[in-house]
């Protein structure tokens, strides 16, 4: 009903580059490497921005910072939509999409120019006042040092372990990249592919792997920080905040997957209602409901971790910030925390987790009832690589979280933590997506649409 609603409102076609078909095969893989290098590179001037002890104080850099993040978002709101219509020939916008479109692209595109103003007001005072320059533009600086000297954190990471250093920044970088990478293509097929894009089981898997993606990026990007710069000191707030992004990301995960288990329950203990069962409706409830309780549950952590007192060490043996090392350097009372942690987190944590079980276990009986062997495999074909995920996701999460903080073990936590928040993410696209058939047979449709253009 979504679908069809959404297709009666007035909308656009995007004609791009129609008039040219035998272009696509030339344009796609260029528009492609084009926002590649425009993310990694303006990533990387982010990252020198805010790492670089010679930087991340001037206001040259700090503006120069800014403008990196707005080109990024100024070429994500064009470029992206241009690679849809080379790879699927598909021009039409709908009108809110238009409007969005539209509204992103001239707030991006004026912020860049008013920053590029910025700058060049900031070389003026360098240039024609230097004696002024810190008096002028020392907002800025001010900020910094203001930042710099609130109480913070350092985090030790594999700091234990120094000569790992040169083997885990490339085995991160490249989960990392492979997990944007893997969970990009996913939102792409699941967004774009006539077959996946109204089936419920594909729209909670784009929501997922959109999930996924935030969820690694919340700790890896830091992680690669520090293990390329050693530059491990993180401010009071920061630290909160990544705490806050972390949970609530790691939540809506589990959430998402309790989605799709209840969504093959339905369609495997109840087929004939599927279509009624899981509308578009309860879709969006599924979804909106799992990021609104994530963030909720989120919310209550980091407003408890705020009331604490941290006057002992400042080190975090983690390599991120988390509830339960941040837990083990208060010098206030834990308990609030921890009857917290036993009771709302053990209900938000395990609750997904027997729900997923519980479905399963309806469907392995319905699956068993059924009276052919080849019936079985295909009403299974999903459901082993779910809960092999759910297993390694689930397994992890309970060894690091269902326990008192008094029995955590830094070297374990660092570990186990890896697995749920660099390696899961990375094969999330391929357990459940590469080796669907569904999936597999739209990738091979959009690879068929790029090598004949014409047709």
């Amino acid at each position: 009903m979504e679908q069809t609603n959404a297709s009666s409102l007035p909308g656009f076609i995007l004609l791009g580059f129609s008039s040219r078909p035998e272009l696509r095969c030339l344009l796609f893989p260029l528009f492609l490497t084009m926002y590649t290098l425009t993310l990694l590179g303006n990533s990387l001037m982010v990252l020198l921005a805010r790492t670089d002890p010679r930087l991340r104080c001037a206001p040259m850099y700090i503006l120069l910072g800014h403008l990196s993040i707005v080109d990024v978002a100024l070429s994500s709101t064009t470029v992206p939509r241009a690679l849809l219509d080379l790879l699927w020939g598909n021009g039409a916008v709908s009108y809110m999409g238009c409007l969005a479109q539209t509204y992103f692209f001239l707030a991006f595109g004026s912020t860049d120019s008013f920053l590029l103003a910025c700058m060049a007001f900031d070389r003026y005072v360098a240039v024609c006042h230097p004696l002024s320059y810190a008096a002028i533009m020392g907002p800025c600086t001010m900020e910094q040092t203001n930042a710099s000297s609130l109480p913070g954190f350092i985090l030790l990471g594999f700091s234990s372990h120094p000569e790992l250093r040169r083997l885990l920044f490339p085995l991160f970088l490249t989960m990392y990249t492979l997990t944007l990478l893997g969970n990009s293509l996913m939102v792409l097929l699941a967004r774009t592919d006539p077959r996946l894009r109204c089936a419920p089981m594909y729209i909670l898997l784009g929501h997922l792997s959109i999930v996924d993606v935030a969820f690694s990026s919340t700790t890896v990007p830091r992680a690669l920080m520090d293990l390329l710069w050693g530059n491990r000191a993180v401010s009071y707030v920061g630290c909160l905040a990544q705490t806050y992004f972390f949970v609530a990301f790691g939540i809506t995960d589990s959430f998402l997957l309790a989605c799709m288990a209840f969504d093959r329950y339905v369609a495997v203990c109840h087929p004939l209602r599927y279509a009624t069962v899981m509308g578009p409706s309860c879709c969006l409830g599924l979804v909106a409901g799992s990021w609104a309780v994530s963030h909720l549950h989120s919310l209550l952590h980091v407003g408890l971790l705020a009331r604490l007192s941290f006057c002992a060490s400042r080190e975090i043996p983690h390599y991120f910030c988390d509830v339960q090392p941040l837990l083990r350097l208060s010098c206030s009372s834990t308990r609030v925390n921890e009857l917290v942690a036993f009771t709302e987190s053990s209900v938000i944590v395990m609750g997904p987790f027997l729900f997923i079980l519980g479905s399963y276990i309806f469907i392995l009986t319905a699956v068993l009832r059924l009276p052919s062997g080849e019936g079985r495999r295909k009403a299974m074909s999903t459901c082993g690589s779910h809960l092999a995920v759910v297993a390694l996701f689930y397994g992890t999460v309970i060894a690091v979280y269902i326990r008192p903080a008094s029995s955590y073990s830094a070297d374990q936590g660092r570990v186990v933590t890896v697995v749920y928040t660099a390696l899961t993410p990375m094969l999330n696209p391929l357990i459940y997506s590469l080796r669907n058939q569904e999936v597999a047979g739209a990738l091979r449709r959009a690879l068929d649409k790029l090598q004949a253009p014409g047709r």
